[in-house]
């Protein structure tokens, strides 16, 4: 980014996107869990995305299977 340039509209995002076969949406859900990946923390991920409190514990749950307790039935 160069600030003698003009900004970058979300069209022109979502045109590369598109080519790419991915959206916008999907590029954001990965950039999550990647960072749920490197840093199981709740609240970074709501600071950082400006997610719920239940979705960065679904991020994190997916990221980290391994630390999820199953519960006895």
């Amino acid at each position: 980014m160069h600030t003698g340039h003009p900004p970058i509209s979300t069209g022109m995002f979502d045109h590369v996107f598109r080519r790419a076969g991915l959206t916008m949406q999907q590029v954001r859900q990965d950039r999550i869990l990647f960072e749920a990946r490197e840093t199981p923390d709740a609240l970074h991920l709501m600071s950082v995305f400006g997610i719920s409190d239940g979705t960065a514990m679904r991020y994190i749950t997916a990221a980290h299977p391994e630390r999820t307790t199953k519960l006895p039935r």
